[in-house]
């Protein structure tokens, strides 16, 4: 169940409202809006592949400046009492406005309330939380100041993620944290995940600096089988196919 006064669902950063639950991305749209992810250039005249279109490396710092005064005073307080009790209120408290192009309130709060916390406590509110909750701790993994003190730790959280067949969570685990933890059969699975899910592979941080030969195998491979069945074979997998990294 949603928390009263969440969202549907909350946004990935950067990109607009999700595809209807349950229902797949059209190939070429975002899987979250605002601005459309950008997409591998048609493959005439040598498309390249397009990655990392997630936002990695903010720091708490950077990220609490954006806040409006309000969102920081509640946070102050927040900070006091128990993640528990004040993770799942962000959303009625400090509202779901965009603050940039990759951050709306809730999901920037929930992040910062996550800076200094103890890893049994982050995957305690991602193991428990709802949707929003859930993909606001995935956003929060792209903050160093989190990502940096859990290390490996939260690896179940993206491993979690990426065995839903929700788009909004699979899109937001592959961020920045998985291109540095995630092993590399792991990340070639989720990338093929992101394939057969329609999900666009430029929301994949770690595309395509960790494509190796295995990977453009397996993509190769599902590319004949689209072949063979008569069905396109999506752009941005054929930029991968006709110029591999």
């Amino acid at each position: 169940m949603i928390a009263e006064g969440d969202p549907p669902a909350a946004q990935l950063p950067g990109k607009a409202e999700p595809p209807g639950a349950g229902a797949p991305a059209e190939r070429g749209a975002p899987v979250q809006g605002g601005a459309p992810v950008e997409r591998g250039a048609p493959v005439q005249g040598g498309a390249q592949p397009q990655g990392g279109a997630q936002v990695g490396g903010t720091s708490a710092g950077e990220l609490e400046v954006l806040l409006p005064a309000a969102a920081r005073v509640w946070l102050a307080g927040a900070r006091q009492e128990p993640l528990a009790t004040s993770f799942p209120a962000v959303g009625r408290k400090v509202g779901h406005g965009r603050l940039s192009p990759a951050w709306t309130a809730d999901q920037a709060v929930r992040a910062l309330l996550l800076v200094g916390k103890a890893a049994d406590e982050v995957l305690a509110v991602y193991r428990y939380g709802d949707a929003a909750e859930k993909l606001a701790v995935l956003h929060a993994l792209s903050v160093a100041d989190v990502a940096d003190a859990l290390q490996e730790q939260a690896v179940p959280i993206v491993e979690d993620a990426l065995r839903t067949n929700d788009q909004r969570l699979v899109a937001a685990a592959l961020g920045p944290y998985a291109t540095q933890h995630l092993n590399q059969h792991a990340f070639r699975h989720a990338v093929l995940k992101c394939v057969f899910a329609n999900i666009p592979l430029a929301v994949v941080d770690g595309l395509p600096k960790r494509v190796d030969p295995e990977l453009i195998r397996m993509m190769t491979d599902f590319a004949a089988e689209r072949s063979a069945a008569g069905r396109a074979i999506p752009t941005d997998l054929e930029a991968y196919l006709n110029s591999p990294p």
